[in-house]
């Protein structure tokens, strides 16, 4: 039953590429709202002035865009809980900060570096816990004072209960952590400068998300979350604590979690080899969730119509690489054959393509497009597969011509020439009868008969069906390229 009261956020940083367990967590948030009726906000976390990009942020929104993730509130959008990029709300955190101060739920803290790597390491030499001791918790103001007479400098950490915090997990189930486990921690720099973990449950506070869906590396910071939640309502910053759900993780090769330093995990890798954005959502998908027991093909809407949270599964999944091309390959070929055609537009020009712009024939185009669309894994795969129809002759792959080119290719190929010659253009059938006759002529099938043909005229062993290849192509350059072949043969 859909709940339009459900608001969910994604909030990346616009550090680097986006990579694809980030685009898994979009996916998740946005399908759970559009499922729900609910609001998809999009926020940016840019307060890491050291690592942000402007060029970064742009591809965010840019791949957004492509994914068809959509968003209601947000960049270029808008919305009520205005601005969404966090440098743009640094006053809202100063503010918030102080309350926590003020109230006695946050306090300075001035341990140095070196004063916390001591007990740090005497703490794991005893064996116990490594996490903040408490040191600076109850600072007498006389204290306070002698440090920042002798020029310490304080970050404000906040104040963790004495009791542990337990929680339910939409994906993992009921949750508790000890007090030992999740000591004090910092929520503003030295500098002022906000930490992340005070401007994310801030920001979601503010605009009243209601379902916190994030990947599993960051489980460990939600008691302390919930903590700093629970403070914020008694300070009237907060309406009530979010439901949170922790996706698990995605692995790579070897069963390593899957970096973004990972070549694999770049989105930017899969949209120049040209998946489809339908394609790539449903695979993503299926990393931690599934639409069905018999079913991993099925289009976004579908998803949008199934996808519930409590679907998801807590453990790892693997990112496999050939699924995702297969998968991607049956959203091509669900494709109208138009739509296709228009999809493929990228790859059949310069820079993809190896042919001059005034070489490329719309109209062989337009006849080839229905045979390429049931052959092709990715979009790429389609300047190598019709490069034929459009360069001046072809480019000749060594181990094919080597591999087609046994026995005595050239007595072949002149037969089938012959026939060839004499052959309807009109008809694939009849150029197939014609290179079968020849084949027959020396004991050849037609597969080892059409193998010197293809590589002759296409520069391949494998390739876009032959005889609709060659009706395309024309009776004058195939020849013309047979001829070409005998030739390379005889020298």
């Amino acid at each position: 039953m859909a709940n339009a009261n459900i608001r969910v956020r994604f909030c990346p940083s616009p550090t680097g590429n986006p990579h694809v367990g980030l685009v898994r967590t979009a996916l998740f948030n946005w399908a759970f709202a559009r499922h729900n009726e609910g609001t998809m906000v999009f926020r940016i976390e840019d307060t890491d002035a050291a690592r942000d990009s402007e060029e970064s942020y742009n591809q965010l929104l840019d791949s957004m865009r492509w994914l068809g993730l959509d968003w209601d509130e947000g960049p270029e959008i808008g919305g009520p809980h205005e601005p969404y990029r966090q440098s743009q709300r640094m006053d809202l955190y100063k503010d918030v900060a102080q309350k926590l101060l003020d109230a006695g739920h946050a306090y300075h803290c001035f341990c140095t570096a070196v004063e916390l790597e001591a007990r740090r390491d005497a703490a794991r030499l005893a064996g116990k816990p490594s996490g903040y001791d408490g040191t600076c918790r109850n600072l007498s103001a006389e204290r306070i004072e002698r440090y920042r007479a002798e020029g310490r400098e304080s970050i404000v950490r906040f104040k963790m209960p004495d009791e542990p915090i337990t929680f339910t997990d939409l994906v993992r189930g009921e949750l508790t952590f000890t007090p030992d486990n999740v000591p004090d921690y910092g929520i503003v720099r030295a500098n002022g400068a906000p930490l992340y973990t005070l401007v994310n449950p801030v920001d979601d506070a503010l605009m009243e998300i209601t379902h916190v869906l994030r990947g599993e590396d960051l489980l460990s910071s939600t008691p302390r979350q919930i903590a700093l939640y629970k403070a914020l309502i008694e300070l009237g910053v907060a309406k009530e604590i979010p439901a949170f759900g922790h996706l698990p993780y995605v692995m790579g090769e070897g069963n390593k979690k899957l970096s973004k330093r990972d070549p694999q995990a770049s989105l930017n890798l899969y949209r120049e080899r040209g998946f489809l954005p339908e394609g790539l959502l449903n695979y993503l998908s299926l990393l931690g969730w599934s639409f069905s027991a018999d079913q991993d093909i099925f289009t976004i809407e579908q998803m949008i119509e199934k996808f519930d949270i409590a679907d998801v599964n807590a453990n790892p999944a693997r990112f496999d690489l050939k699924k995702a091309e297969s998968i991607n390959a049956d959203h091509i070929r669900m494709l109208d054959v138009k739509a296709f055609a228009a999809a493929c537009e990228p790859w059949l020009s310069a820079p993809r393509a190896n042919w001059a712009p005034e070489d490329f024939d719309r109209a062989a185009w337009e006849a080839i497009a229905p045979h390429a669309q049931t052959r092709v894994t990715v979009l790429s795969d389609i300047t190598a597969n019709v490069d034929f129809l459009f360069l001046p002759e072809p480019v000749f792959d060594q181990p094919s011509w080597d591999k087609a080119m046994k026995g005595e290719p050239a007595a072949l190929l002149t037969t089938a020439r012959a026939k060839l010659e004499t052959a309807d253009w009109s008809d694939p059938e009849s150029l197939k009868n014609a290179v079968l006759a020849a084949g027959e002529e020396h004991g050849l099938k037609l597969g080892k008969a059409q193998a010197p043909v293809r590589v002759a005229v296409t520069g391949r062993t494998v390739g876009l069906p032959l005889f609709e290849s060659l009706e395309i192509l024309g009776k004058e350059k195939t020849l013309t390229r047979i001829d070409a072949a005998l030739a390379k043969l005889a020298a």
